[in-house]
């Protein structure tokens, strides 16, 4: 035994676990030994994550920490596997969002992007990056995310752009990458086309407008539409072919009010009779739909609207005004011209921007567009062969449903901020240059007056090449031979089309592998109001490190990760990361205890294992293998609640306190193999729960080599191995030892219904039990019973008494004189009618010939045990209530 005056690894844990004085030396101490860093063993199989790279339009919220805990979690968990674990960091510089920000905050200085100038607007950028990017980058240091800093990207540092410019250029060569004018989504706040992801669909409470139309012939004709002021673009009218009402009409001629143009009447089947009068307006300028009719006849195209939301000059008298402004005043001149026929509340979907809420407005526009029909269909493929998978599943269905409805992609935007487009227009011949390097001549002619198309890129097709330009692609390096696929996606479901459908596409067209095996998407975090935390609705409390400031960051990913349930939304509360800190205290309060048993019997050779013994060992044989199994297959959250209920209940309450009976009893030999049991316990249990609560078991795991609690070689548990989990399960002792702790909580609640003081011994008889006795100091202990007997199966005592059942045992309690009889006959009488009420609803079903007949019969055979046992306890309560008769 050590000597107790001897120093002791204790005094440096003293006191509860305090997350601020470790979290920073610790992560310091990781960075700086390189655990963050892929091993340099080519013999070990890679394990690689590219990063979701956040957008530096701000600080990170707390939506943002269920990605961090979860790819944490996977790196650590297979680098501690023997794998080389690659975590690849970076940030995306968001081109709208991020443009839309330095916009704000230039307004807030009076001054707009066009004061700067394009090159002073990409200065003020640079510096908004540097200054987000450092504090992103220290928030996930705070999180504990165990990134490879040295391979750090950014979508426009030059390796990418250099990768951006060559997809684009392959992507062109081979015709996917063409100009046209199409009609688009163009978000007047930003001024600039957006994909159809982009655009969020929100039901509007608005009108439904009845115009009549003159005709050139005399008379009118009745339209319906919700967007009056688009008529000024109109080039037809549209009616069913088989609408009767219109028969005489299709071929005549009408005039747009306000404009004079004389426009046909045509049949198309598109048009919808009940809708409305029958009679549509035909826009081909500002309607998808239209814009396929005005094909099919043939119609021209007028655009009324300017970049910015006004009407330009085919608009006639309202030229100039605001696009609502013009609504309202040209209705007005229809009233006024007796051409408004009626108005009807209509609520109907409208297209908004996903960033800036703004209101949509399709137009035809010249802009560049991947032909995505070609990339899809290998994704398909690849999808349906295998080669990727989806966590949860479901989300397959829906990725594929997507890539067959998929158009083409809108990929230019009118923006200062992102990739411009590598194209250059020769000004002497007209020649379109699409080279790899910035050209100074025209290839065609040799002119060297050439201009570059003033577009970006869409912010997504630099991100859809992350998982390989990240690794030095296009070129032929090291890391993308050993690295190249990755191994998993982990990210939003809400950007499965936005980003996770494109680097499917792109890897496969540019690489011709699949960027990444399994995609385990993770739900959205919300308020407690149901509301979703994101940066557009930040509120207090959003802030993850002032969570970390009150909790630790341990708690907080923990919290997360045992709490969403893969694929849904999870509301955010509070009180489940306090919880998890309580966790965090209650592993380092149990891991004092070991170390001080650790040092309690240095020395001392080890005896043979009791039951106690084989039973946890057993348990923790049985969680480690669940661990395994559960993190493997992607059930996160399964593995850290397995792993909290084993060291909270079984490890740190139940074996803890029995450990006390030997490690405190007269034998050195018994007391050195309970210490010895609750090392190896706590060494594996630290392995497993390390990427859960990286921290403290750290923490934890420094000063338990100190006192000599594990032989493992390596000095960092982040370097140490989870080794696969060992087979020796005692099923005996599991058993045995479960039927003790039953009995044990039994007498408890027997105790505490009766409220028998806590200290108080009690006398206990238990009833059945054979084997048992052998442990009945296991039971007198934690039970707190003196004197403690064992009765064989049938004995009866006559003095009153509380009795319970537990552990295929009867416990007697002769309490008399100690308790409250009345309370007692109080509790029989409601457990008496509890199993009465079981055993009617089982005898009713019982005696239902259709339920007999017809149900399965293991659902039969369930319920007639439930029928047994409800009567067997019937019987026992009865006889319970029968020793209480007569007593005072």
């Amino acid at each position: 035994m050590k000597s107790q005056s001897s120093p002791s690894v204790l005094d440096a844990m003293a006191g509860p676990y305090d997350p601020a004085s470790v979290e920073s030396r610790l992560y310091d101490t990781w960075d700086e030994s390189g655990a963050f860093q892929p091993s340099e063993d080519l013999e070990r199989r890679p394990f690689t994550i590219a990063i979701p790279p956040p957008n530096i339009t701000g600080q990170l919220h707390n939506g943002h920490v269920l990605f961090v805990a979860y790819q944490d979690l996977m790196i650590r968990w297979q680098r501690m596997r023997g794998r080389a674990s690659l975590w690849l960091p970076g940030t995306d510089h968001a081109a709208i969002a991020t443009q839309n920000v330095i916009e704000r905050e230039l307004a807030k200085e009076g001054l707009s992007r066009h004061d700067l100038g394009r090159d002073g607007f990409e200065e003020r950028f640079w510096q908004w990056k540097d200054e987000v990017g450092d504090n992103i980058n220290e928030q996930l240091r705070r999180l504990g995310a165990s990134v490879d800093w040295t391979r750090e990207h950014f979508t426009l540092d030059e390796q990418l752009s250099r990768a951006v410019r060559e997809a684009f250029v392959r992507l062109y060569e081979k015709g996917l990458i063409y100009r046209g004018r199409y009609m688009v989504n163009w978000c007047p706040d930003d001024q600039s086309a957006i994909s159809d992801l982009e655009v969020e669909h929100l039901d509007v409470e608005g009108s439904l407008w009845h115009i009549r139309y003159p005709l050139v012939d005399g008379g009118h004709l009745t339209v319906a539409t919700t967007r009056p002021e688009t008529m000024l673009g109109d080039t037809a009218i549209a009616v069913h072919p088989d609408d009767q009402r219109y028969q005489t009409l299709v071929g005549q001629e009408a005039l747009v009010p306000g404009i004079g143009r004389r426009i046909p009447i045509i049949a198309d089947a598109f048009v919808d009779p009940e809708f409305g009068s029958g009679a549509v307006k035909v826009t081909p300028g500002h309607d998808p739909n239209d814009a396929a009719m005005g094909e099919r006849h043939d119609l021209p195209v007028i655009n009324i609207m300017n970049g910015d939301g006004t009407l330009n000059d085919n608009a006639g008298s309202w030229t100039g005004q605001d696009r609502f402004d013009a609504r309202a005043a040209y209705l007005e001149f229809l009233e006024a011209e007796g051409l408004l026929e009626r108005i009807e509340p209509h609520t109907h979907p409208v297209g908004h921007c996903s960033r800036d809420e703004a209101v949509i407005e399709p137009l035809v526009s010249e802009q560049w567009f991947v032909n995505v029909r070609p990339l899809a269909d290998a994704s398909t493929a690849a999808v349906n062969d295998g080669r990727i998978r989806f966590h949860p599943a479901r989300f397959k269905n829906e990725f594929l449903r997507w890539l067959d409805e998929i158009q083409p992609w809108c990929i230019s935007r009118q923006l200062w901020l992102g990739h411009r487009i590598p194209v250059w227009y020769c000004q002497s011949c007209e020649a379109v240059i699409v080279p790899r390097e910035d050209p100074t001549t025209c290839p065609t002619c040799g002119g060297s007056d050439l201009e570059q198309d003033p577009d970006v890129l869409d912010t997504w097709f630099s991100s859809g090449l992350w998982p390989f330009s990240t690794l030095g692609w296009p070129d032929d390096t090291p890391d993308m031979r050993r690295f190249y696929p990755t191994d998993v996606m982990e990210t939003g479901y809400d950007i499965i089309f936005f980003w996770v459908a494109r680097m499917v596409m792109l890897g496969l067209e540019l690489v011709g592998e699949v960027p990444f095996h399994d995609v385990y998407f993770h739900g959205l975090v919300r308020h407690l109001d149901g509301s979703k935390v994101s940066k557009t609705n930040y509120q207090p409390g959003d802030d993850p490190l002032e969570t970390i400031e009150a909790y630790g960051a341990d708690a907080m990913r923990f919290s997360f990760v045992t709490a969403a349930a893969p694929g849904n939304d999870m509301r955010l509360d509070l009180r489940q990361v306090e919880r998890g800190g309580h966790f965090a205290n209650k592993i380092w309060n149990g891991a004092k205890f070991v170390i001080g048993a650790k040092e309690r019997t240095a020395g001392t050779p080890a005896g043979e294992p009791s039951l106690v013994d084989r039973w946890i060992l057993s348990r923790f044989n049985q969680v480690h293998a669940e661990a395994i199994r559960d993190v493997e297959r992607f059930r996160f959250g399964e593995a850290g609640r397995a792993l909290h209920d084993f060291l909270w209940t079984e490890f740190f309450d139940w074996y803890v306190e029995a450990a006390k009976i030997r490690l405190y009893g007269d034998d050195p030999a018994a007391a050195a193999r309970t210490s010895a049991t609750l090392g190896t316990v706590l060494d594996g249990s630290l392995r497993l729960l390390h990427p859960f609560m990286p921290y403290v078991t750290e923490e934890i795991w420094r000063h338990f080599r100190a006192a000599g609690g594990s032989q493992e070689a390596l000095e960092l548990l982040i370097e140490t191995p989870i080794p696969a989990a060992s087979p020796d399960v005692d099923e005996d002792a599991i058993a045995r030892v479960r039927s003790l702790i039953d009995i044990v909580q039994g007498i408890r609640n027997a105790r505490h219904e009766s409220g028998v003081e806590a200290g108080r011994r009690v006398e206990a008889r238990v009833i059945g039990g054979a084997g048992l006795e052998a442990e009945a100091v296991f039971i007198r202990r934690l039970a707190r019973v003196d004197p403690l007997t064992f009765h064989p199966v049938g004995t009866t005592f006559d003095e009153p008494a509380v009795t319970a059942r537990a552990g295929g045992v009867e416990i007697f309690l002769p309490l008399a004189g100690m308790v409250d009889l009345t309370a007692e006959r109080d509790r029989l009488a409601r457990e008496l009618a509890e199993a009465e009420s079981t055993l009617g609803r089982a005898e009713h079903l019982l005696a239902n010939p259709r339920f007999v007949e017809r149900a399965p019969e293991a659902v039969v055979a369930k319920e007639r045990e439930r029928a047994r046992a409800a009567r067997e306890r019937v019987d026992q309560v009865k006889e319970r209530q029968a020793a209480l008769v007569g007593s005072p």
